[in-house]
C-alpha cells in the first residue's frame, strides 16, 4: 500500500494510464472511513468525475459542449442536495448508536484523466473536484459513525460550488452576483441559448486535432470504472513529476518547499451548500 508524503493530486502512474496523465485524489494516510456519508460522497463524486473526464470534450481546447455543461449542472445539484440534506447543524443533536458499530470501508478511487487534459475548463474543474475528494478523505469526521456536520459540508462543497459558478460566469455570461447568489441554478433556457462564441475570442474557438491513441474503450476502462481501493494502488504512487518542488530543489539550495456572497434565491433554486468554515 502506498504511503504518500505529499498533499498534491497524485499521478496514477500505471501503464498507458500513467502515460496519459491519469490522477487520483490524495488520501494521505487516511485509507478509509467509519462514516457512510463520507464514503457516499467520495464514491458518488469520484465516479461522476471519472465519466465526465472521459468525454471527448476533455481532449479539445475549445469551450466544452452543452452536453458537458449539463452533466456538470446535474452533478452540482446532486452533490449539493446530498450536503444540504445530510449535514447537521452544530446545535442539532447527532444520531448516536447504542449497540451497532460500523466496520468501516476502505476508500475507492476512480483514476481520471487530468495532467494531460487539453481542455482548460475541464482540467481546472477536475483539479477542484480532486481537492474536494481529498478534503473528504482526510477529514476528521471520518471517525463519526453516522453524521456529517455543516462544517464538513461547507469544506468539501465549496469546491463543487466554485466549479459551477465558474461555468456559469465564463461559459454562460452570468454576472458574479447572479452566480454567487444562494440557491442559484442555471435554467433550461440558459442551456438552450448556450453560445460560448459570444464571449470567447476567435482563437479560443478553434483547435488542432488531438492525439487519438489515448481514446480508451469501455472494456479497457472497466477496472478503473469499478473503482480501486486505495490499499491496492501501486506502492510508488506520487505527485506529477513536473512540479515546483523539483525546480526549487535543484536551483535553490536551502529553500523550503513546504507550506501550508450573498444573494436572493430564484424560483429555480438549487440546494444550498453550507458556507465553508471561516479562517
Amino acid at each position: 500500500m502506498p504511503i504518500t508524503n505529499t498533499d498534491a493530486v497524485l499521478w496514477y502512474n500505471v501503464g498507458l494510464f500513467g502515460e496519459a496523465g491519469y490522477a487520483v485524489p490524495n488520501w494521505s494516510n487516511d485509507i478509509g472511513s467509519l462514516n457512510p456519508q463520507v464514503t457516499d460522497w467520495v464514491d458518488l463524486v469520484g465516479r461522476n468525475l471519472f465519466h465526465l473526464m472521459h468525454h471527448e470534450d476533455a481532449d479539445l481546447r475549445i469551450p466544452p459542449s452543452v452536453n458537458t455543461c449539463r452533466r456538470v449542472h446535474k452533478l452540482y445539484l446532486r452533490a449539493a442536495s446530498i450536503l444540504a440534506g445530510r449535514a447537521v447543524a452544530p446545535g442539532d443533536d447527532n444520531m448516536e448508536v447504542l449497540h451497532a458499530r460500523p466496520a468501516g470501508e476502505v476508500f475507492r478511487v476512480y483514476p481520471t484523466p487530468y495532467f494531460h487534459v487539453r481542455n482548460p475548463f475541464m482540467r481546472r474543474w477536475a483539479g477542484l473536484i480532486l481537492v474536494s475528494l481529498a478534503e473528504a478523505m482526510q477529514h476528521t469526521e471520518n471517525r463519526k459513525e453516522l453524521e456529517i456536520s455543516t462544517a464538513f459540508a461547507g469544506q468539501v462543497g465549496q469546491y463543487v460550488r466554485r466549479v459551477y459558478t465558474n461555468m456559469a460566469i465564463e461559459l454562460f455570461g452570468k454576472s458574479r452576483d447572479e452566480a454567487m447568489a444562494a440557491g442559484f441554478a442555471l435554467t433550461e433556457d440558459d442551456f438552450r441559448s448556450y453560445n460560448p462564441g459570444e464571449y470567447f475570442t476567435a482563437t479560443e474557438m478553434v483547435d488542432t486535432v488531438p492525439r487519438l491513441d489515448r481514446v480508451f474503450t469501455e472494456d479497457r476502462l472497466e477496472q478503473l470504472a469499478e473503482g480501486i481501493p486505495v490499499t491496492e494502488l501501486p506502492a510508488d504512487i506520487g505527485p506529477w513529476p513536473t512540479n515546483l518542488t523539483n525546480f526549487y530543489s535543484t536551483t535553490r539550495g536551502g529553500s523550503s518547499s513546504t507550506g501550508s456572497t450573498a444573494g436572493v434565491a430564484s424560483a429555480n433554486a438549487a440546494p444550498i451548500i453550507p458556507p465553508a468554515p471561516g479562517p
